[in-house]
């Protein structure tokens, strides 16, 4: 394969797709330094590269055919014999997801560990005598597989009066609920080892910092004011485009916790890049009557171009029926899934890794190309502003995607073209382009 990269000052080009693969022209230079861009954490790059994991939603809710607990279920009512974190480690690896998200606690207060906190939990339900421990199975199923694990612990605490935030209705009890909290939030994350991401939905209107500190210091956290990732703003898969990784610090009228894709900003002074989350059902918890809303392999690739390809994390939940196993229907749509982004984008026909403004590829192998993937090297900053990518056909050259927001990762999705060679270009840019990774493929 013969790869050729130039390094140009700067280029602003009127008609890109006319123009010889030797034009450059003067472009003014750029108002921002690159040296002031926000910059990720180790912790944050090393989440970007995750891209897709696996939610598991399971709580009385299950057992209810509802969203949102009526506390009409009680523990001894609970018992998913058939209960295997094996299958859902296999489930997330089919699925191409890198980590999973367990919701160890929902708003309801059902917690799925051997808490020493409250009686409405596993340890009062007849699966295995009261001793058994979700958490606990999960993370030796995930460390045999090498597979990432997050837990989301709610805020929320339904059976003792406690509201969005962690805040309790009765203002007396709010002392001892956060204390209560932070016992839960220490035995969560000082039992089962390295955590890659915490939940905390709906934010928190307390300090957690110190336990985040001691014993989570390599996992990102969602919502609270210790947020390293935001949520996307929707419960669809998708980001908007350009979904920019940074933000303003402080922002008047919007709390640290609560930011969304919406505050995204180039020239922001924080990095606070978005999670999408979604459903592989209409809903969160498994129920009776929705398995024929299972999402087809198309809608979520369609999710996955609009998170992934958009330079975001994508968590896509999968729902335990009553037996404790991710149902066979939905389990095999997300092998499907899976076996599908492996199909597309498994093997590029062309690829370079370039510092620079232009990267030129030559296409090898036969057929047409129909997707295109820009990375860049976020560590440095998210340095493009724009970029145009095109292609020689019949000896011409040919503007096949453009766009501006370039991020951890862009795919672009192409009308299938024939041809010989394949350039970028980015016309703007803070500082100097430093492109990870630039790729073609076509699916067969």
């Amino acid at each position: 394969m013969k790869i050729k990269v130039r390094y140009w000052i700067g280029v602003a080009v009127a008609v890109f797709g006319t123009l010889p693969p030797t034009h450059v022209s003067a472009a003014q230079p750029p108002a921002q330094p690159a040296s002031s861009l926000a910059r990720p954490t180790p912790q944050q790059v090393a989440w970007h590269d995750l891209e897709l994991g696996m939610f598991i939603h399971l709580a009385p809710q299950t057992w209810q055919d509802t969203e949102q607990d009526r506390m009409t279920i009680e523990p001894a009512a609970m018992n998913p014999a058939k209960l295997d974190t094996d299958q859902w480690v296999r489930t997330a690896e089919a699925m191409s997801a890198k980590y999973i998200v367990f919701v160890a606690k929902h708003e309801g207060g059902f917690c799925w560990w051997q808490t020493e906190t409250t009686d409405f939990g596993v340890r009062n339900s007849p699966w295995r005598g009261g001793k058994g421990d979700v958490l606990a199975d999960l993370t030796a199923s995930c460390r045999k597989r090498g597979m990432k694990l997050g837990v989301y612990i709610s805020p929320i605490d339904r059976k003792l009066g406690i509201d969005v935030g962690g805040r309790a209705s009765d203002p007396a009890r709010q002392a001892g609920y956060e204390k209560l909290f932070r016992q839960q939030l220490t035995e969560v994350l000082s039992r089962y080892g390295d955590m890659v991401e915490v939940w905390f939905d709906g934010s928190l209107i307390f300090d957690v910092g110190d336990l985040l500190s001691r014993h989570a210091p390599n996992a990102v956290v969602f919502q609270s004011p210790q947020a390293s990732i935001r949520w996307v703003g929707n419960e669809d898969g998708v980001a908007p485009y350009p979904a920019w990784n940074a933000v303003l610090f402080p922002k008047t009228g919007k709390k640290w916790g609560e930011y969304t894709a919406a505050e995204g900003d180039p020239n922001g002074s924080r990095w606070l890049p978005n999670e999408c989350d979604a459903r592989i059902r209409s809903t969160w918890f498994w129920r009776t009557d929705n398995a024929d809303t299972l999402k087809s392999v198309d809608q979520l690739m369609d999710m996955y171009y609009k998170s992934v390809g958009h330079g975001t994390v994508f968590l896509l939940n999968q729902t335990p029926d009553r037996t404790g196993l991710i149902p066979e229907a939905d389990a095999r749509r997300g092998a499907e899934f899976g076996a599908e982004i492996r199909r597309r984008l498994g093997t590029p026909r062309a690829e370079s890794l370039a510092t620079g403004a232009e990267v030129t590829l030559d296409v090898t192998g036969d057929g047409p190309i129909d997707h295109i993937v820009i990375m860049e090297n976020i560590a440095a900053g998210e340095r493009v502003r724009s970029y145009v990518v095109e292609g020689m056909v019949n000896g011409t050259w040919q503007q096949l995607a453009a766009g501006s927001a370039v991020g951890h990762k862009k795919i672009d999705r192409i009308a299938p073209v024939v041809a010989t060679r394949v350039r970028l270009r980015i016309p703007e840019a803070v500082g100097t382009p430093e492109i990870k990774r630039f790729a073609v493929y076509g699916a067969k």
